[in-house]
Order: C-alpha cells, then structure tokens, then sequence
C-alpha cells in the first residue's frame, strides 16, 4: 500500500520560507496518513508513505504499489485529483480519506473508494474489501464511518515510515472534537462536540517513538481544542510534566485552544511547567459584534487584550488566526484590526479571508441566502461579500502589510522577549538541547539566519535593530532566532501576497500554482 500525501498550498502558517533557515523541508508530518499507515502495517500490508511536501510522488513508487491512499484537506483537492488520476493510468485502485472528502465526498467521483469519516468500522470494512479483491471497482464504492474507534484503542502513528527529521516539528493528537459550534467552524459536525481522548500513556509513547526516529525542538499538538475538556487536558498535562523532566525537556510544545483557556490558570501553570511555549487561539475578530454573529462568544468571557496578556504571563506566545471579510465589517473594520494588533503585540496571526467550509451553519446559510460563489477565483474566498469585493481584498492587504511591515512585526517579538519569555521554565543545561549535535545545529541555524536575514535580505536593516536589542538589552539569542526564523517567512510570505502571488485564504479548494518540492528519483 502506498500511502501519499499531497503538496500543501503556502500559507502563513506554512513556514516554508523559513525551512532553508532551520534544515528542514516540509512543516509538519502527515498525522492522519501515519496513523492509516500504522493501521494497515498491523494487518500484515507491506506499506510506504510519500509525502508530497517532501518530494515528488515518482513512476517508480506507483510501480510499486497495488493500491494507492490519499488524504488531505480542501486546500489540496487539486492534487489529490492529480494524484488519483496518476494512480489510474497505472490501473492501481485509488482510495481517499480524510478530513476534505469527509466533509464534502460530491466534490470526489474520480476516486475509486472513499472512506468517509475518522477511523473505525468502515477501515476495518475498506481493509476486508482491499484484502478480499486489489482491483477497481466498476463503480465508486463508499464507505462511510458508523462506528469510530476510541482513540485510547488508535495505533500508534507510524513514524518509522516517514522522514522525520525532515519536518520543522513533529505531531502528536491527544483528542478530537470541540464542544463549541463557531458558525465558520466544521470540526463540531464531523468530529463532535463531545472531546473523545487518549490515554497520557499513548501521548508519552508517542513522544517517545518520535524522539527515536528524529522529532527535535518541537512537538505540536494537533488537537481541535487542547482544552475541549479541561479535566483530561489536565491529566495530560500533568503526565507531560513529567514526562518533561524525565527526559530533561527536549522539546517544547505548542497547541491549539480557545482563549477561555484563561479561565483555567492551574491549566496554564501545568502547561508552563510543561514547557509550552506558544498558544495558537482563534481569536478571528477583535470586534465584539462579529464574534456574538459568528457564535464565538467563548472569546467574550475576558477582554481579549487582558487574555492575551495572561496567557504571556505564563511564558506563552499567543498566535491567532484572523478573519476579514464577515457580514459586520464596515470599512473602518481594517483599521481598528490594524490597531488590535499593534495593542495585543501578537506577533503571528495567519489573516485569511472568509472561507465557507461544507458542513458548517456557515455554509448553509450563504448556500440559502445564493452567496457561495460556485467558481472563485484560484486561492480566492467562495464567499459573496456584503461589503465590494475590492473593499474587502484590499482591506486584507492593508491589514496583511501593517502586520508584517518589518520594523512593526520585530517589535512585537521584541515584546515578546522582553515580556513573555522571562516567565518561561528554564531549561537545565544537562537538556539533549545542549548536546554538542544540538549546539553544532544551533551554530549552522544562526550562520544562515546572519546570512539570509542580515545580509541579502531587504528587511536587512530591521532584522539588525531586532537582533541587536535581543541580545544587547535581553541576552536572549534564542528567542532572536526565532524572530528571525519566523519573521523571514512571514515578511516573505507578505511580499508574495500582496503580489497576488498566493491564496487569501488558506482553505480555498482552488490554488495559485506554487513552487514545487525536489524531485524523487525515479
């Protein structure tokens, strides 16, 4: 079995200007495709994975295989058609799952098998058939998910398939599910809203597994809502703590949670403890109106600018995605946004268009009031605005400039060193992190961000007063590396953007062509 991956489109959140910086070639791995991996390696199938963010799919890995298995997101629907279409001319059964073909299977007749749904009782039925008969069926076959497997009963990923020390950071999932209903939000209809969890044991197995096969510096935490039930995510953090000190804090960690994760202060001491160090949080608006149309009134519980300063306290960044373009906006909207993020010292937001998502309150209502538009333009929102579409794309690009104008976007990592990462646990010096493997990556990391950030790049000037005040004033070199590091990509990123040479938002199902991984050799 050959399990494939498609290429990722670029977004903000992608990272993949900063690659060349830190040694790696792609984000992050495959959770979902590792886990199916695991699951049909422990039914006797001899199987391989292909990563398309990593290298190219090639003639020889489909020479290989007997059947073919694609998953992915919207954002990769195009080449997941090309990867199925490929896998027809080699006659190879072409079989897709995951979160897109879940959500919307009508966009989906090329493939010859669809898994609908997370695993459970329709893979065990998919496996049988696989196993009973290889060939295409003569009609599409469907097998849609009754029964999920717990995930305390999910196999453990399989890392040893993939290239593990070519991501910038490893993926662990603790749970699934999230109990509030965000109106833009899918997660709730096809995971549900009541969290289902795995063991802390399975977590630490796999933390272990992945420091054996290559995960270094960072783990992220895929779940939909690290904090979809506290009492769990406390168990886990404790377990974490512990895990953490055994192994002399290796890793740090980052997740994603809802901002009511403030109202939960023993939570966020563990987490420090635990040594977590950034905090994804769908902020979305800052506008209060927009967050009460949109049911996301867990962002009102706190003024978000004192949440967003309790969650530093604790020695965690807080990240953010942003929407523009919702029914509230007016066209004072990109400025009072501009203003947020100057207040809130935020210094990472992935800003996106609105986006409806099938499977969402969203959708439904835009399909009943004729705003999905049926053919957007590549990379472009699906949605009919209230506002003029130029107000609103040019509103993204104002916003999108002012955030990551070098200088402005410096400053707010200089916050952060100086505010934030003073309250982070100290990492011992008998830390792997201090290992001579470790400080000589360490050397080549800061070689190539003098040279790339201080030398050829534009931003020349403000990397230079960045890095200078970090180490001068706060004596702080890793945290001017991680400015650099993520500034190069967001600072590029913005260039590309506002020369229309990317998506506006990151899950459109149609992408602006980008530029492609290294080849495989076939």
């Amino acid at each position: 079995m050959l399990c494939v991956f498609p290429h990722y489109a670029p977004s903000f959140g992608t990272f993949h200007h900063s690659f060349k910086l830190v040694g790696a070639r792609a984000f992050y791995p495959p959770q979902g495709i590792l886990v199916i991996a695991a699951f049909f390696a422990a039914r006797g199938w001899a199987v391989r994975i292909v990563d398309e963010n990593l290298r190219h799919l090639t003639e020889t890995d489909l020479a290989w295989a007997q059947v073919v298995m694609v998953s992915g997101m919207h954002v990769q629907r195009d080449k997941i058609l090309d990867i199925t279409s490929r896998a027809h001319r080699h006659n190879l059964t072409a079989v897709l799952g995951g979160p897109s073909v879940s959500a919307a299977p009508h966009w989906y007749p090329q493939p010859d098998m669809l898994h609908i749904g997370e695993l459970g009782d329709a893979t065990v039925q998919l496996a049988e058939r696989l196993e009973h008969d290889l060939h295409r069926p003569t009609t599409q076959e469907t097998y849609p998910t009754k029964k999920r497997t717990a995930l305390e009963d999910f196999p453990t990923p399989a890392y040893h398939l993939a290239d593990t020390s070519a991501y910038l950071a490893g993926t662990v999932q603790a749970s699934s599910g999230c109990p509030f209903k965000c109106e833009f939000c899918d997660i709730p209809e096809l995971y549900g809203r009541k969290p289902r969890i795995k063991t802390p044991q399975q977590i630490t197995t796999e933390l272990d597994t992945m420091l054996a096969h290559g995960i270094r510096d960072a783990v992220y935490f895929v779940d939909d809502n690290f904090i979809a039930n506290p009492h769990a995510a406390k168990r886990l953090l404790e377990h974490l703590v512990t895990w953490q000190r055994q192994h002399r804090y290796p890793v740090d960690f980052t997740c994603e949670a809802t901002l009511n994760i403030t109202q939960h202060p023993d939570l966020l001491a563990l987490m420090r403890q635990a040594r977590f160090t950034q905090l994804y949080v769908g902020i979305e608006t800052p506008e209060e109106d927009a967050l009460i149309v949109m049911d996301k009134r867990q962002n009102l519980r706190s003024p978000i600018l004192q949440a967003i300063a309790t969650i530093n306290s604790y020695g965690i960044e807080v990240a953010s995605g942003a929407i523009l373009g919702l029914d509230t906006d007016t066209p004072d909207t990109y400025d009072r946004f501009c203003h947020f993020i100057d207040a809130s010292n935020i210094p990472f937001l992935t800003i996106n268009l609105l986006q409806a998502l099938p499977h969402t309150p969203l959708w439904r209502r835009l399909e009943a009031e004729g705003r999905i538009l049926a053919a957007p333009g590549p990379g472009d929102s699906n949605v009919d605005f209230l506002l003029p579409r130029d107000t609103v794309v040019n509103g993204w690009r104002h916003v999108i400039a002012h955030a990551y104008q070098p200088d402005r976007m410096f400053a707010r990592y200089l916050h952060q060193i100086h505010n934030t990462h003073p309250h982070r646990l100290r990492v011992p010096l008998s830390s792997p992190r201090y290992r001579p493997a470790a400080l000589s990556r360490g050397a080549r990391i800061t070689a190539n961000v003098l040279w790339h950030c201080g030398i050829r790049a534009p931003y020349r000037t403000a990397f230079w007063r960045m890095a200078t005040t970090a180490l001068l004033r706060h004596r702080n070199p890793e945290g001017m590396l991680w400015a650099a590091v993520a500034g190069h990509h967001l600072i590029t990123f913005t260039a590309e953007a506002l020369e229309d040479r990317t998506e506006k938002t990151f899950y459109a199902d149609t992408m602006p062509d980008w530029p492609s991984p290294r080849r495989g050799v076939s």
